[in-house]
């Protein structure tokens, strides 16, 4: 009887675990989409690139996919987190520089006049972004960005930023890195700002980071070697800079490329035209009761030009609205 007792215990946890087994290779990899022809049009090109004896098949050291952060992996409305954090670093900084009091877009930005700051431009938004974020090592920086983002909450979700990003992305972030792929961020933000939650919030290690930057410079300090940030700008990651970005930091074209707007275009268009099994993917924020909806007349991540080229460039566009079924991660 012990014997054939034991026999009996060992074939059903063999059962058991081949059932897990299948189960777990079963189960739905993008929960939070909606099925349909969006869904399907991303599990379809990644079955393509994958499956060996197909003729789209894409070895793993190419699969490489490139996302925008601002408006496609986290939310940019009602502004970006990054200028966000820059107002509040010209406030903290304002006690140590009275000249601001009376000079723009610094005047603009301690008495939080968004309307004068708007008019200011991008010059005006560079020149508070480099002033804030300049003066100090990459690491200090780093801290300070770290601190803020832990203690920083939006004020309509009551959430903190990297608690805002986008559920559905992250499934498809963890998708294909389990299919064989390299993801990497190209954004048009600061690389600096967003390597310091890429690897915890994304997955994706601080060197798969693609973005704008100011200038460094190496000095020794009390005998230290280091490297501090500058109040000049070194590169804008953003529109045709995008496609310079990634030669210059990847080192090769990607096959996918996913963003939100017309920042973007150039990204998607430089990716989707090379040879092979290509793919690209346009967010379009529809969904103003669970986050919001904007596209050709926002100030913040405009898609227009980007909107209008996607089906005859065969991009498929996210209808966040139809298309997902969350937005944001659960609360715990």
């Amino acid at each position: 009887m012990t014997n054939r007792f034991f026999r009996a215990a060992v074939a059903f946890a063999a059962m058991a675990l081949v059932s897990a087994a299948s189960a777990a290779d079963n189960a739905d990899p993008l929960p939070s989409w909606n099925d349909g022809p969006t869904k399907q049009a991303v599990e379809s090109f990644v079955q393509k690139v994958t499956d060996k004896d197909g003729p789209d098949f894409v070895p793993p050291a190419d699969r490489i996919a490139v996302f925008d952060n601002d408006g496609t992996l986290w939310v940019e409305q009602p502004a970006y987190v990054q200028l966000i954090f820059a107002l509040d670093r010209v406030k903290e900084l304002a006690p140590e520089h009275p000249e601001w009091k009376e000079k723009q877009p610094f005047k603009a930005a301690i008495e939080g006049d968004m309307k004068t700051l708007a008019a200011s431009g991008e010059k005006g938004i560079a020149e508070l972004i480099m002033a804030s974020h300049a003066g100090m090592t990459p690491s200090a920086f780093q801290k300070i960005v770290g601190d803020w983002l832990a203690a920083t909450k939006d004020k309509r979700f009551q959430r903190k930023y990297t608690e805002l990003v986008y559920q559905p992305m992250l499934e498809l972030l963890a998708y294909l890195r389990d299919n064989g792929f390299t993801t990497y961020i190209v954004s048009g933000g600061g690389i600096e700002f967003v390597r310091n939650f890429s690897e915890p919030v994304y997955g994706i290690p601080p060197a798969q980071v693609v973005g704008s930057s100011i200038k460094t410079k190496y000095e020794v300090v009390d005998g230290e070697p280091t490297v501090m940030r500058l109040p000049e700008m070194n590169f804008v990651d953003d529109k045709t800079g995008k496609p310079i970005g990634i030669t210059q930091h990847i080192g090769q074209r990607p096959i996918a490329a996913f963003g939100n707007s017309d920042g973007d275009f150039e990204m998607l268009e430089w990716t989707t035209a090379g040879d092979g099994a290509r793919f690209g993917l346009i967010v379009h924020h529809t969904d103003a009761e669970r986050e919001y909806a904007y596209d050709r007349d926002s100030h913040v991540g405009r898609l227009d030009k980007a909107l209008d080229a996607a089906v005859e460039n065969g991009w498929i566009v996210v209808d966040m609205k139809d298309d997902w079924k969350q937005i944001f991660p659960s609360v715990d």
